[in-house]
């Protein structure tokens, strides 16, 4: 929002034009969802009697900042517009944002625009020098004035790749350091020896690990061996719950995580070091206890059965994607260093090959969904490499989703509390509006009726699979599709055309595993009743607890990304490449290179024409130039806006 008008007497001007105008007499409550233009809307609570939000111009905001909790009033004369008559709830309690130190006083210019600026007396400033990066706590809201506040932080330079980053993880309000007690319990529980008691003994068989090259937390082993002509997978896990008690210190602190954030220079774990580098990591050579789940699969990829127990295992062999890959392509040198797995590992590839192809005729939408793979090196080098994706990588995908198919079954079959992960069908309209999108292209689709099924997007995809827009039509099928989350019901998963899923492989990172994993143990021992009592209760709100904090940490690890790519394309100015057109809008258009690294072109800087914008068809027309979605196109970078943490490219 704007904030550079403001009135300094008692009245503001919008409460007397809001008397002018006059309100309806409809009053609500909502949530006000400012802009950085100066207008604001909000989102009413009751959505059954409201079904739209309402737009609030700048003139009757009086006084509200996005996310205030508000009374307004519909304005008369109209449906989709409101004034705020009083401020029930401050939204915003502090701001991140850029120090601007003058003789009277320090002003904190907030990283989200849609924030106020704050002023600080020096006194209470912290010592905050011109240009610092600072956390900033609002005291008060002077009425009629900007919020006052105080500095609580000084994370650095403003424009320093570690001070954006620091300011990031502060904005979302990511834990960077554990509790004095967790990390006490932590080194306590981790300490314990490794003994047998009544689990199964595997530690002579075959288990390898397969990860990245940076890989730390190692939570998933796999294990293939022929049996009668069949395939016996074991995917063996390891049993973090053994450790994290339910109510511990050490489980409380990892639900109010719900998960690890990855950036590419460092992991904000969900659990200690200790733990996740440590006592729960399936390190090669190590004992380790293991919850192990063994599926038999005849050549053509049917599971024939399955069997879930208690384990301990020894991990025989760290490897990674890479070196497993250049195994799988002969490479003389990994071959040799290999030689005891290359059997096991080429049986491997056979079953993968085999699941997918059930997977893909029963309907599984295989979206190829770019992700940005960044790198930095010892001296802070970053490298943005072309994205691939490996037939190993593939192989342990495959893998863990069967044992998590087959687990979900197994709870679901017990009667078994269980966090599912669920995926559910597209909303009709936004299925709709993809098939218009398709159509535009040059696709031919037919409208989707009664229940979207996964095979239809299938079938999408494998029209598009030779088009320049392939990528372009990923992303837009992804936005059409609903977001997956946990629940305690069982809704199937939509993408994976899988009646019966949960996440079961990563309870070092994720807390729904760690639910899991303890539903599970305690129907192994037959305390169904007691699972039933300890966990069906809470599962409910456990699912809601974790899909916000999943979504928290995506978006957190989508924006650290950006810097990265920001800082990265910032040593690249004047450079040309190739990109593919991947966004467009009024004020420009989108272009994405091969590393997924996206900038804009603003309109104002495409080549002279009269431009005309067809949303409905994703194109920018002009009498000699048009831009559309998918197509091929020559860029050179010309800026990089840290502000609006954007990519400028120019069209060549």
């Amino acid at each position: 929002m704007s904030y550079k008008k403001y009135t300094k007497s008692g009245k503001s001007r919008n409460a007397r034009v809001q008397k002018n105008r006059g309100a309806n007499g409809k009053t609500f409550t909502g949530t006000v969802q400012g802009s950085d233009k100066g207008f604001a809307f909000i989102l009413p609570d009751d959505k059954e009697k409201f079904k739209n939000d309402f737009f609030v111009p700048r003139r009757s905001i009086n006084g509200a900042y996005h996310g205030d909790t508000v009374l307004a009033s519909i304005v008369k004369g109209g449906n989709d517009e409101a004034c705020v008559l009083k401020i029930l709830k401050r939204g915003c309690t502090r701001v991140i944002g850029t120090a601007e130190v003058s003789k009277r006083n320090v002003t904190v210019y907030p990283d989200n625009l849609r924030c106020p600026p704050v002023f600080v007396a020096h006194a209470l400033a912290n010592g905050a020098r011109h240009g610092d990066k600072v956390v900033c706590e609002i005291t008060s809201y002077p009425k009629g004035k900007l919020p006052d506040g105080k500095i609580v932080e000084i994370l650095g330079e403003s424009g320093d790749l570690e001070s954006e980053e620091l300011s990031i993880i502060r904005s979302f309000e990511l834990e960077t350091e554990f509790p004095e007690d967790v990390l006490a319990q932590a080194r306590e529980v981790a300490a314990e020896k490794v003994v047998l008691g009544k689990r199964r003994d595997l530690r002579q068989k075959l288990i390898i690990t397969i990860d990245g090259e940076d890989t730390r937390d190692i939570d998933d082993g796999v294990c293939l061996e022929i049996k009668n002509g069949n395939y016996v997978l074991g995917v063996h896990i390891a049993d973090v719950s053994h450790y994290v008690k339910y109510k511990s210190a050490l489980d409380n602190n990892a639900y109010s995580r719900g998960t690890s954030v990855y950036f590419p220079d460092r992991v904000l774990p969900m659990l200690p070091k200790e733990l996740s580098n440590g006592a729960c990591s399936l390190n090669e050579g190590e004992d380790r206890f293991a919850l192990s789940c063994e599926m038999t699969f005849d050549k053509n990829g049917k599971r024939l059965s399955y069997d879930v127990f208690k384990s301990v295992i020894k991990s025989r062999r760290r490897t990674t994607y890479n070196e497993i890959e250049a195994l799988l392509n002969g490479e003389k040198e990994i071959c040799e260093k290999y030689s005891d797995l290359l059997e096991s590992v080429l049986n491997m590839k056979n079953l993968c090959l085999a699941l997918e192809q059930r997977r893909n005729a029963a309907g599984s939408v295989n979206l190829d969904v770019k992700e940005a793979h960044i790198y930095v090196d010892e001296k802070g080098e970053i490298t943005i490499p072309p994205c691939e994706r490996m037939l190993s990588q593939r192989i342990i995908e495959q893998f863990m989703i069967s044992a998590n198919e087959a687990v979900a079954e197994f709870l679901q079959k017990n009667n078994a509390p269980c966090l599912y992960r669920v995926h559910e069908s597209p909303a009709e309209d936004k299925a709709a509006s993809f098939c218009a999108f398709l159509r535009d292209l040059g696709i031919n689709v037919n409208e989707f009726k009664g229940d979207i099924k996964p095979a239809d997007f299938q079938k999408i995809l494998k029209a598009a699979e030779d088009k320049p827009y392939f990528s372009v039509i990923n992303k837009v099928m992804l936005r059409t599709m609903q977001k997956a989350r946990y629940a305690e019901e069982n809704l199937g998963h939509f993408g994976l055309a899988s009646s019966c899923y949960c996440h079961f492989t990563s309870p070092i990172r994720r807390y729904p595993d760690l639910f899991v994993h303890r539903s599970l143990k305690l129907v192994l021992e037959k305390n169904t009743e007691k699972s039933q009592k300890l966990f069906a209760g809470i599962a409910h709100d456990a699912g809601v607890d974790c899909s916000a904090r999943e979504r928290v940490a995506d978006e957190a690890e989508r924006r650290v990304d950006d810097l990265y790519k920001l800082a990265y394309m910032s040593e690249r100015l004047g450079e040309e490449f190739e990109a593919v057109i991947s966004g467009v809008t009024s004020h420009g258009i989108y272009c994405e290179l091969e590393n997924t690294v996206e900038g804009l072109v603003p309109l104002e800087d495409l080549p002279k024409d009269k431009y005309e914008f067809f949303e409905d068809k994703f194109l920018l027309k002009g009498a000699r130039h048009a831009y559309k979605l998918g197509d091929g196109i020559k860029i050179k970078v010309v800026d990089c806006d840290l502000g609006r943490m954007k990519v400028l490219f120019a069209v060549i």
